[in-house]
């Protein structure tokens, strides 16, 4: 087990903000992670946990302890289920899962991030949900030190959130992921450019490792690396709006693009809003919106949190002004 005081968090955030910490714990094991929950109930210090760091921003030096889950290993079990160690990097467990012959999840590939904080944020991408496959996740309670198991439908998986994102947030330290995947490959090509990039390789039916390069290549075609240039991928969450709201705007906005969720409601892309305001490859000091994605923040060097903080607010004003509507930041800014 790590245990570092006045540590530096620039190498766990991919905003590459040099940010420290009072003390920082990272386990290795279960048994590891039941000595730091003891420690965390111990200690009078606020605490927050991590992953990977790159749904984090962080505007100020951390006056308390960073956890974060070093376990990794992984191993399949009868019927597609692969159990994974939550520090393991998600993308290689997508990877993974494919050499083993078990699919579901391409569309999730090249997601920055940890398998913890997959089960955490309920990560997506190109109609694909992380929440479809979590069938269990292994987690101490930091108040007991005991071991708990949840299934899916304890978790209370939503568009971008959990109960551990929201009144368990802080409780549990996430020690493995289960997920449910299947022996059969279905390709899922309806969302996005999906369709259209395979179709200009001329792929008509892809394999899932055509599936999973092809949604890699998108990604890296359009967001930048963030060992290159300091962001966290998509910062906004993608607005869902009630029936009456979208009518509105569709009218107004013809072109606007737009994904069905339910009878009453549907998604907008916030990129598309964002680059309606006129903020694509636009900067504000140090930060700036990338040139390729509105969706996605960088750091052009040096920024500090409280900047790139500075310039979400202007961007949400302006989209609120512009179409009546919210935008929420998807990344936890500490």
């Amino acid at each position: 087990m790590k245990d570092i005081l006045d540590y530096s968090l620039k190498a766990h955030n991919t905003f590459g903000i040099d940010a420290r910490c009072h003390r920082f714990l990272e386990f290795e094991t279960e048994a590891e992670a039941i000595d730091v929950a003891r420690i965390l109930r111990e200690s009078e210090c606020p605490y927050i946990i991590i992953g990977g760091g790159s749904n984090l921003l962080l505007t100020r030096d951390y006056e308390g302890i960073v956890v974060r889950s070093a376990i990794r290993g992984y191993a399949f079990e009868d019927g597609g289920r692969m159990v994974c160690g939550s520090g393991e990097t998600f993308d290689d467990m997508v990877a993974a899962s494919l050499e083993a012959g078990y699919y579901g999840m391409e569309n999730l590939s090249l997601i920055p991030g940890d398998v913890g904080a997959s089960a955490v944020q309920n990560i997506g991408a190109y109609g694909v949900e992380v929440k479809d496959f979590v069938a269990s996740v292994w987690a101490v309670e930091i108040a007991t030190g005991k071991v708990c198991v949840f299934d899916n439908k304890a978790c209370e998986y939503g568009y971008r959130q959990s109960r551990f994102k929201n009144d368990w947030k802080n409780r549990f330290l996430i020690t493995r992921v289960a997920y449910a995947l299947s022996p059969t490959f279905v390709a899922r090509l309806d969302y996005g450019n999906v369709r259209a990039e395979l179709e200009r390789q001329g792929i008509v039916e892809p394999t899932a490792r055509q599936l999973r390069q092809t949604i890699i290549d998108i990604r890296n075609a359009k967001l930048p690396d963030p060992k290159v240039t300091g962001n966290a991928g998509s910062f906004f969450m993608n607005p869902i709006v009630g029936r009456d709201k979208f009518e509105q705007l569709a009218v107004e906005y013809p072109e606007m693009p737009h994904y069905y969720i339910d009878a009453d409601h549907e998604k907008i892309p916030a990129g598309w809003m964002i680059d309606q305001c006129g903020w694509k490859g636009r900067a504000m000091g140090r930060a700036a919106v990338h040139s390729k994605q509105a969706l996605v923040l960088v750091n052009l060097g040096g920024a500090t949190g409280r900047e790139i903080v500075t310039l979400c607010e202007a961007i949400r004003q302006d989209v609120r002004q512009k179409f009546g509507v919210d935008i929420y930041p998807e990344v936890n800014i500490v």
